[in-house]
């Protein structure tokens, strides 16, 4: 077919008559009728037919799992873990292998994050209203009562306690809406946050406390690709500098090391991938703790006297869990652990417990320990996996396939996790999973709607890694910066190609569904590619990147310009709105899902009706689901069941 402004390549031509041919279409609109409106509670419907009845059977099934997560230990051995029993995460103790949990939190609000103090039974959570991402940080004591310790419409984060247990320090753009300062608050007097490390609109984290509590490492956030560590006097708000060479180097997390000689760092300052080092703050030299494998180390943590390091690897999508035994210079891996991702490996107090959540596609998140004196894995959580029969389950399978480009003679690969019906008469439809971030990645975990996809309606799951993803090297993650925003759209189409000579594959029935930066791929390939797709599904999509920018949370528009391009430039604002799916909306043709939450401070709820409008104006078929009570991505079990009702009957209409 030919196409006188094929996307990407000749998008540029295509800016002033698409706008002309929007102008023209308005009157189209205002002829039309208004679209089907229902509402449910905060939930709007637009142009959203009735779920089949008979469909929501069968989905049902498979939205009645339960995870849990692991947070941390309490002082007195009994852990924090994260698990819904009614519509949203809360919190609960647990006190042994397997015990009750004992909720502690009830919020209409899921819980974000929590921390215990290193001494007594208090811990710190974090908690936003409605998906609005404003947390605030609030204290719950052995009583039981709970304080709130900051307020107002600003976000707060990342709490790290004091040995003393009286402490927390944790970030705050409370002064002026743009940066992120540290603050140390004491939980112990009710007085207000004092301001430690701030005044420069910078995006500032604690990390933890010297043995002493007298220093705080601190990280200065500029990009994934550029940060800086320093050691800030408690008392004073002195900085210093951890490392003084200038040099720009990715750094993903930092720890004291027991001694207090050293820092512990997650960084690629010597390669491709991340390792783990132990840097001395004095003489700034530094050496490996993990071997360079040719993947990134993710997380890791080390045990109170150093004797134990664990680190976890990120192989190509699963987690690699090693625990490095300093004295007897042993590496162990624990058996059993579902085969998937980890995270948050934590020691207890003593040092010779592990605590981590472990998830695989078979297996929902659950908390297990290993006990490093007997060698062995406990499991403290067991989740239900709701009424389905887990041996019915699909496990994905990583396939690598070649994209438009060459590395030096050869054509670069990208690898992708394929999820395929078990049975299937003939060829069998597709959908393309894209992930968001765009620096996150494809990780194969629990997904319950995945295997509904793949085991009810027959489809073939794609979930590609494409240019821009974590995981594979800070080359690869650069590739799609900027002016190079449209190479990623190339990779889709790549994949279609790959789909297209894989003979179990129906090459006629594909779809494309994604969120956040995900959405704008779907946007974009169903732009670019629109004669081989049925129709996508965009949640949380950018649609433009020059108003997303514009109107994106004041606090994170310098980072996201870091990676899109800074739309104050008039050069790079002209390409930005060349390539944004909302000046070429009336070449989507193909029906179309948009999902939003009216509280999104990332990719705020704009985006989604300026398309939803364009696209409908020129004449094409848009279903629209608002929730009014969630923000970047739907945390409450009613939203989430009516969005997955939704797309389920979306995507049951593209298969046929």
């Amino acid at each position: 077919m030919t196409d006188h402004c094929s996307f990407p390549t000749a998008l540029a031509v295509c800016a002033a008559a698409g706008l002309a041919a929007l102008s023209a279409s308005v009157s189209v609109a205002q002829q039309a009728a208004a679209p089907q409106h229902r509402e449910r509670g905060s939930l709007v419907f637009e142009n959203t037919p009735l779920p089949d009845t008979a469909l929501m059977a069968r989905l049902e099934r498979y939205q009645q799992s339960r995870e849990a997560t692991f947070l941390d230990w309490l002082a007195d051995g009994r852990m924090l873990v994260a698990t819904r029993f009614g519509d949203t995460e809360q919190l609960h103790r647990v006190a042994a292998p397997l015990g009750m949990r004992e909720q502690l939190t009830f919020y209409q609000d899921p819980i974000e994050w929590a921390r215990a103090a290193r001494t007594g039974s208090g811990f710190v959570f974090l908690k936003d209203q409605g998906g609005d991402e404003n947390a605030q940080l609030y204290y719950q004591g052995g009583s039981g009562s709970v304080r709130q310790l900051t307020s107002g419409n600003f976000i707060h984060g990342s709490p790290v306690w004091a040995h003393d247990g009286r402490r927390v320090a944790f970030y705050g753009n409370d002064r002026d809406s743009l940066s992120y300062d540290v603050y140390v608050a004491d939980v112990t007097t009710g007085a207000a946050p004092q301001l430690l490390v701030g005044g420069r609109q910078d995006t500032w984290y604690p990390l933890d406390w010297s043995a002493d509590d007298s220093k705080l490492l601190v990280w200065r956030y500029v990009s994934i690709s550029e940060s800086y560590l320093y050691l800030a006097d408690v008392s004073t708000g002195t900085l210093t500098a951890l490392d003084d060479s200038g040099r720009k180097v990715g750094i993903r997390m930092a720890k004291f090391a027991p001694d207090g000689r050293g820092v512990y760092l997650l960084t690629d300052e010597d390669g491709e991938f991340v390792q783990l080092k132990l840097k001395d703050p004095v003489t700034h030299q530094s050496r490996a703790v993990t071997p360079a494998t040719g993947w990134d180390v993710e997380d890791f943590d080390v045990s109170s006297d150093g004797r134990y390091v664990a680190y976890v690897v990120d192989d190509d999508g699963r987690s690699r869990l090693t625990v490095l035994d300093t004295q007897a210079r042993l590496e162990l891996a624990p058996a059993g652990l579902p085969e998937g991702r980890i995270g948050n490996p934590r020691f207890d107090r003593s040092g010779r417990k592990l605590a981590l959540s472990a998830e695989s596609a078979l297996a929902p998140r659950d908390v297990y320990v290993y006990d490093l004196e007997h060698g062995n894995l406990e499991r403290w959580t067991k989740s239900e996996p709701g009424p389905l029969d887990v041996g019915t389950l699909t496990a994905p399978e990583l396939i690598h396939y070649p994209t438009w480009d060459r590395i030096g003679r050869r054509a670069r690969m990208l690898s992708a996790y394929v999820y395929r019906p078990r049975t299937a008469a003939g060829p069998c439809p597709v959908v393309i999973d894209i992930h968001g971030g765009p620096e996150s990645q494809y990780r194969p975990g629990w997904d319950p709607f995945v295997q509904f996809l793949v085991n009810e309606l027959g489809y073939a799951v794609v979930a590609p890694n494409v240019r821009g993803s974590f995981g594979y090297g800070k080359t690869f993650l650069a590739l799609d910066n900027g002016v190079l925003r449209e190479d990623a759209v190339r990779d889709i189409g790549s994949l279609l190609v790959w789909i297209g000579v894989q003979p179990q594959f129906d090459r006629d029935r594909l779809a494309v569904m994604g969120g956040s930066y995900g959405g704008y791929l779907v946007l974009a390939s169903l732009i670019a590619y629109g004669e081989r797709l049925r129709g996508g599904i965009d949640l949380l999509g950018i649609s433009n990147f020059v108003t997303f920018l514009r109107n994106t949370a004041a606090y994170r528009r310098d980072l996201r310009r870091a990676e899109y391009g800074d739309e104050r430039d008039t050069s790079m604002r002209v390409f930005l709105d060349r390539i944004s799916p909302l000046t070429n909306a009336s070449r989507i043709k193909k029906p179309l899902l948009v999902v939003a939450g009216s509280n999104d401070p990332r990719v705020p709820v704009s985006e989604s009706e300026q398309l939803v409008w364009s696209v409908r104006a020129a004449g094409g078929e848009v279903w629209y689901l608002l929730a009014k009570d969630e923000g970047h991505g739907f945390r409450k079990k009613p939203n989430r069941d009516a969005y997955l009702q939704t797309a389920a009957s979306f995507l049951q209409k593209l298969a046929h």
